[in-house]
């Protein structure tokens, strides 16, 4: 990886155990704390987003049938999934995939694959 965005300010150590909920992502295991996607770098912790693919797209799927909460839900801060960097955008996760509000329904952006820490 060639680009480090350095998060500032972070002072939670992140690994097996920390609480919060770890995503292979990249060949490695990033953790994701208040709506970001933390990977341990040089002393310090990265931003990392989970990018626009043939596995994770962020193409519009109005006929996907959201399971793992109920009819009418409406994702965004609060809504009690935790926030995903996907792309430009933010996605929650969902029973190990990505949602994403899209006007009247909720879109599938693809599975991501989860590590119990």
């Amino acid at each position: 990886m060639t680009d480090c965005k350095k998060h500032d300010s972070h002072d939670h150590v992140h690994g097996p155990g920390c609480g919060h909920q770890a995503i292979e992502h990249d060949g490695h295991v990033d953790y994701l704390h208040d709506g970001h996607l933390h990977h341990a770098h040089d002393g310090h912790y990265d931003e990392h987003t989970i990018a626009v693919s043939e596995t994770n797209p962020d193409a519009c799927t109005p006929d996907h049938r959201c399971g793992g909460h109920e009819e009418g839900h409406v994702h965004g801060p609060g809504c009690g999934h935790e926030a995903v960097p996907h792309g430009d955008h933010i996605d929650y996760l969902v029973d190990g995939h990505l949602h994403h509000v899209h006007g009247d329904h909720c879109d599938d952006h693809g599975p991501v694959k989860l590590v119990s820490s």
